[in-house]
């Protein structure tokens, strides 16, 4: 059974549920739109733009004064912020477009620290098409809906099936190389590896226990951090390829911890080998 959801919890809850009305509305609209070339995207576009106006006017409604960090307007509000809403109205964008019912919703709630740093107090990730809100808050655990999540326990590579982000023709050829040498070796290991397009969803399915463990290279705060916090709150580790911070490098890998110290070596591995090749670093 589910804890009791703190206030902040709700608020984000309840922002994400009155986004999502929007964008189910939207997303029943897209198959209709494919016979254009022009009007899907554009389409989208405003559903995502949409969905962040929403999620800001509820979030600001009910927590005036935190600052913002959102992927269409960017970082807004006080930079003396003592607590900042991290959100990415639409994760899954291209699945969205082309009517694939795996995208989602991510807002995450970063607390600023007394020595300037900040941690990550809360997190959610909701994919209305399916109706599953995953959530977490430090020290509480993580959810979905009412059930607690843990983390998978397979120890074994050859068990294992990890999920990665594909680079595409907005990634440097570092990242590019990077990934191809990191699958190169992990491809003859593991049981699969799978991508789904959704990076938000991509670690709440580690928290879950659905996959074993995720990584991408040059990827946003507002994709990974509510996700972040879910695969901590699981029992699991998510890092960058060095032991580092996610949220400060762009580079995340996240599993449960017996297979998160294996994946990492084989992202740094491939991040290297990389670098000797082109001569610049991955990211």
């Amino acid at each position: 059974m589910a804890p009791l959801l703190s206030p902040h919890l709700t608020v984000m809850m309840n922002a994400a549920q009155k986004a999502a009305k929007q964008l189910l509305r939207d997303f029943n609209e897209v198959e209709q739109l494919q016979v254009s070339v022009k009007g899907p995207s554009d389409f989208v576009s405003q559903a995502d733009l949409r969905a962040e106006a929403t999620l800001r006017r509820e979030l600001e409604k009910a927590r005036p004064g935190y600052g913002f960090l959102m992927e269409e307007s960017g970082a807004s509000g006080s930079g003396n912020w003592a607590w900042r809403w991290i959100v990415d109205p639409l994760d899954g964008t291209t699945n969205f477009l082309h009517g694939m019912p795996h995208w989602a919703i991510s807002i995450a709630l970063e607390r600023r620290l007394a020595d300037g740093g900040a941690e990550l107090a809360a997190g959610l990730v909701y994919n209305p098409a399916a109706n599953e809100m995953f959530w977490a808050e430090r020290g509480v655990g993580a959810y979905l809906n009412d059930r607690r999540l843990r983390v998978s326990a397979r120890r074994e590579m050859a068990e294992a099936v990890f999920a990665t982000g594909i680079p595409f023709a907005a990634a440097t050829a570092g990242q590019r190389l990077a990934f191809a040498r990191t699958l190169g070796v992990l491809m003859p290991q593991v049981a699969g590896i799978r991508r789904f397009g959704a990076a938000a969803l991509d670690l709440a399915w580690v928290a879950a226990g659905r996959f074993d463990g995720y990584w991408e290279l040059g990827i946003h705060a507002w994709d990974i951090a509510a996700g972040i916090l879910l695969v901590r709150e699981a029992g699991g580790f998510a890092s960058d390829p060095a032991g580092g911070d996610p949220l400060a490098s762009g580079d995340v890998v996240a599993a449960n911890p017996p297979l998160h110290p294996r994946l990492g070596v084989a992202v740094a591995d491939g991040m290297a080998m990389a670098e000797r090749h082109t001569g610049t670093e991955a990211d």
